[in-house]
Order: C-alpha cells, then sequence, then structure tokens
C-alpha cells in the first residue's frame, strides 16, 4: 500500500517538475504572453498556470494507473505514446516563449494534440480512470492549439 502511494506521489510530482522545467527553460512567459497580439478567447495568463498545474497532476495520475494496471497486455506503446506526448509537451513551451518560434510550436502542439488522442486510445486497454484523466488534457490541448496557431498568425 506504501509503496503504491509512492508510486503515484513520484509519477505526479516527476510529471509536475517536466512542466516547472519546461517553464524555467522557455524563460519570461507572462511577460512574452502579455506582449502578443491574441485571438478571441485567449485566456489572461494567471489562469494557465493553475490549469497547467492541475493537468500535470493529471498526467501523472494517469502514468500512476498504467502502471499499476493489472492488464496483461504488454504497456510498451502505452508508454511510448506517453513519453511522446510528455516531450512534445515540454519542448512547446521552450519553443514557442523562449524561441519565439510561433509557426514550430504551431505544428508541434498538432503532434501533441495526435498523441494525447492516441494516448488515450491505447489507455482504454488498461485503465478507464486513465483515460478520463486524459480526457481534461485533450479539450485544453484542442484549445491550445486553436491558440497557437491564432498567435502565430497575429505575431
Amino acid at each position: 500500500m506504501l509503496n503504491r502511494f509512492f508510486k503515484l506521489l513520484a509519477c505526479i510530482i516527476g510529471v509536475e517538475l517536466v512542466g516547472s522545467l519546461s517553464g524555467f527553460f522557455a524563460g519570461d512567459i507572462p511577460a512574452v504572453y502579455a506582449q502578443l497580439n491574441k485571438p478571441p478567447f485567449a485566456p489572461p495568463g494567471s489562469i494557465v498556470g493553475i490549469v497547467w498545474t492541475v493537468l500535470y497532476a493529471l498526467i501523472g495520475l494517469a502514468l500512476f494507473l498504467i502502471i499499476d494496471s493489472k492488464e496483461r497486455r504488454k504497456k510498451t506503446i502505452a508508454y511510448s505514446l506517453f513519453g511522446i506526448q510528455l516531450v512534445l509537451n515540454f519542448i512547446w513551451s521552450i519553443i514557442f516563449f523562449g524561441g519565439t518560434y510561433f509557426w514550430i510550436a504551431s505544428f508541434i502542439s498538432l503532434f501533441l494534440l495526435i498523441s494525447i488522442v492516441l494516448s488515450i486510445r491505447e489507455f482504454r486497454f488498461f485503465s478507464n480512470t486513465a483515460v478520463i484523466c486524459f480526457i481534461p488534457y485533450l479539450l485544453w490541448i484542442i484549445f491550445a492549439t486553436y491558440l497557437s496557431f491564432g498567435l502565430a498568425i497575429l505575431n
């Protein structure tokens, strides 16, 4: 029981750290975001950080649920897709805010969206709760992809 708790904690903290490191390497995200011409429905910058904190916790929980699953099917594809989406998630902020390569970041966001859909499709074999954890992430990335392309067009 205690071992499972520490695995859960490691998954959530690990994913939160990935998000924090991405933000660190991206530089002054709030300052860059404040200067951009924004498309309709662009959220205030103060909300975005809160949303990502919750999403990273859900992403970490999903990872734990896949790891903890008793399903005998091989988890290689699920782990690979999880890793791909996490790497794409990590580099997006760095490229968008750190490098201001808006168009490249927008296509990374599109690939991230695809990798999340594929992850959800694979996770269903291991945990319906992991799938549910990824639904808010999917919805946010659909919105973020719209914002990313909108920001690229306007800037």
